[in-house]
């Protein structure tokens, strides 16, 4: 992660293929990421039903913090790598 790149926290769910496939992609571009389980975390679990109109919804991906900040859920492997470039990965 360069200076200028958001920091990335993942929701994702412990049996859920999606959120592997997204971290596994996250761990071959040695992206760092913090991951959160929603399954073990009750106010996780909330937040992710909020912003996802109630849906549980893995993986969900926070891109930054404080005021700005990024949110994409279920992505595709191409909306995943824009959006990285767009948040200040490189890949």
């Amino acid at each position: 992660m360069d200076a200028t790149s958001l920091p990335l926290t993942v929701y994702g769910g412990r049996d859920c293929d999606d959120t592997e496939g997204v971290v596994g992609h996250l761990d071959a571009w040695q992206i760092p990421y913090r991951l959160i389980l929603i399954d073990d975390d009750p106010e996780a679990e909330r937040f992710v039903i909020f912003i996802n109109n109630g849906y549980r919804s893995t993986p969900t991906l926070v891109f930054g913090d404080g005021n700005y900040k990024i949110l994409l859920t279920e992505p595709a492997n191409e909306e995943l790598e824009n959006v990285l470039r767009v948040a200040g990965h490189s890949l």
